[in-house]
């Protein structure tokens, strides 16, 4: 085979692979931009406001490591994912503990509460069984406080939940504009080796071969 022409097919080739290359980085490009639009429109609807600096209390701002990131994005409208990861994640978090905390039902969640609750139930018909109106009337009071700090689970891990899920969606548009980034680098690579492909094949002689047979070495007949 004639060296120009492999380096022609190879040239050519790597010419379509670039393409191919182009076109799947436009098509991933194109997600990412769907998934940072949408992210933006859907946490702008909502219209949450990161609280001013002033206004944040010691214990928002230093409750877990992550927490200094409301001290970052203080004052500024939520429509990012990593903002709906750090409002979920170190304020709703914070405020649904502190109720937790101020209730008297320490470390509890929605899901603990329903157990609470169905225990304080039971201590309510056992004291008023036993005639102890008293013991009764305590466990009534923490029972309307556990199903108050219920409710409030219930709308804080809904808004959390809601929230993660959209910096989740955040986080995949950021691979796809990562991966779009690296297929338009390899795209680029490509194109540039195909061009010197091209270039090699004009510069080679016509006749220039390669895969050639090797030719067996001519031998001489041994003398007499």
């Amino acid at each position: 085979m004639k060296r120009r022409t492999l380096d022609l097919i190879l040239a050519g080739g790597g010419i379509m692979v670039a393409a191919l290359l182009v076109a799947l980085a436009f098509a991933v490009g194109t997600q990412y931009t769907f998934a940072t639009n949408y992210v933006k429109e859907e946490l702008s609807a909502q219209k949450i406001q990161f609280a001013t600096a002033d206004k944040l209390t010691d214990g928002e701002k230093t409750w877990k490591v992550g927490s200094a990131s409301l001290v970052t994005y203080a004052g500024q409208p939520l429509e990012t994912g990593p903002q709906a990861e750090a409002y979920a994640k170190y304020y709703i978090a914070y405020h649904m503990d502190t109720a937790a905390k101020t209730a008297g039902f320490d470390g509890a969640t929605y899901a603990t509460l329903g157990g609470i609750r169905t225990g304080l139930t039971a201590d309510i018909a056992a004291a008023k069984a036993k005639g102890d109106t008293a013991a009764a009337a305590d466990a009534q009071k923490k029972l309307d406080s556990a199903t108050s700090l219920r409710t409030t689970m219930q709308t804080g891990e809904t808004l959390r939940g809601l929230l993660l899920t959209v910096y989740g969606f955040s986080v995949l548009g950021d691979m796809a504009g990562l991966a779009s980034n690296l297929l338009y680098g390899l795209a680029a690579i490509m194109f540039a080796l195909a061009a010197a492909g091209f270039v090699h094949a004009l510069v080679t002689s016509k006749e220039k071969a390669v895969f050639s047979p090797a030719r067996e070495p001519v031998r001489m007949p041994s003398p007499a």
